[in-house]
């Protein structure tokens, strides 16, 4: 399903579009004016109706990741899309990973060149229920003027920020890992924020397109966690050194989200 969302006032510099609806559930777009150096920071607010589901950079065993693409000669390039901590979701005997909620998605953008008027963009989801319905958008949102002030827009982005995993720390992190000869178990070793709870959900991207997260021989031993990710397929003729994969772990109330390094 496919829809076009612009605002019509041509009287303000908005910094946050219309809601673009579909039967699944709807998005906008939320930006600031680029700063003085080019950058700008921005999000797409996305909101499942009741029963719906959207999803994570990487979905799990099916599901369609959300994708955000700039117009191609508008002299703007995306640097990075940031993701909230998602939840695990089984569907039937699937297992997905994304959100049955409202989430907003952070956006990093880089202007090249002049700095735009407008952002144009093309937004496209996956939202879930019963059947999967691909929705697609074209943003066309004018910019607020610099220095303007738009506080209710920043405290949307602030509070993007905030449900963010966090970087590792001394209390929550990874201390070592290490791929089999096979390249069938990835051996991880966690430092946890907490002695005791539950095992926590671990979530390692490989390759694009590839998630990881079945875990087997898991141990918590006060807060060293030691356990074994399951690694299926890999792309043919897979070469992992010298790549690097990312990590999300999940736990309890606090997620922590880096990089494990191969040489």
């Amino acid at each position: 399903m496919l829809a076009a969302a612009t605002l019509t006032d041509g009287t303000a510099h908005a910094a946050m579009s219309d809601w673009a609806d579909n039967e699944g559930g709807r998005m906008r777009l939320v930006a600031l004016a680029p700063d003085a150096l080019g950058h700008i920071r921005a999000a797409l607010q996305i909101e499942p109706a009741p029963g719906w589901i959207t999803y994570w950079r990487e979905p799990g065993e099916s599901g369609i990741a959300p994708q955000v693409s700039p117009a191609p000669d508008s002299g703007i390039t995306l640097e990075k899309t940031s993701y909230p901590t998602p939840k695990p979701i089984t569907v039937g005997k699937v297992q997905e990973i994304g959100y049955d909620a409202p989430v907003t998605l952070p956006l990093d953008f880089r202007v090249n060149g002049k700095q735009p008027a407008t952002l144009y963009l093309t937004a496209f989801i996956g939202l879930c229920k019963d059947i999967c319905i691909p929705f697609q958008t074209q943003f066309s949102l004018p910019l607020s003027a610099a220095g303007q002030s738009t506080p209710h827009e920043q405290a949307l982005l602030d509070a993007a920020d905030a449900s963010l995993p966090q970087a590792p720390s001394s209390d929550f992190a990874v201390e070592n890992h290490q791929l089999s000869p096979d390249a069938k178990t990835l051996s991880l070793r966690l430092t946890l924020p907490e002695a005791t709870g539950s095992t926590p959900l671990i979530y390692v991207t490989g390759p694009s397109g590839y998630v990881f997260f079945k875990q087997a021989n898991g141990t918590r031993d006060g807060r060293t966690f030691a356990t074994d990710i399951a690694i299926g397929k890999l792309p043919k003729n897979y070469d992992i050194k010298g790549k690097s994969w990312g990590i999300l772990v999940i736990d309890g109330e606090r997620a922590m989200e880096t990089t494990l390094a191969f040489e």
